[in-house]
C-alpha cells in the first residue's frame, strides 16, 4: 500500500509498519482495518469472559 512501509530491526528481527501521515485520510478505512487487526492480534490471549458476566459487570457499574 502507498505511504506504507515495513521495517525489520536486524538485530532482533522485529518488524516496524511506518506510515506517511498523509496518507491517513486517504485510505482511512484501510487503516482502520489494519489498526483493529494489530488490537486483535495483541490481545488474542487475554482472558475471556461470557456475555452474560459482561452485563452483570455493567449493570453493577451502573452503565447498563
Amino acid at each position: 500500500m502507498e505511504g506504507v512501509s515495513i521495517i525489520q530491526n536486524q538485530s532482533d528481527g522485529k518488524k516496524y509498519v511506518q506510515i506517511a501521515l498523509d496518507k491517513l485520510e486517504e485510505h482511512q478505512e484501510a487503516f482502520e482495518d489494519l489498526f483493529d487487526a494489530i488490537i486483535a492480534e495483541s490481545r488474542k490471549n487475554d482472558a475471556t469472559i461470557s456475555f452474560a458476566e459482561l452485563k452483570d459487570r455493567l449493570k453493577s457499574s451502573g452503565k447498563l
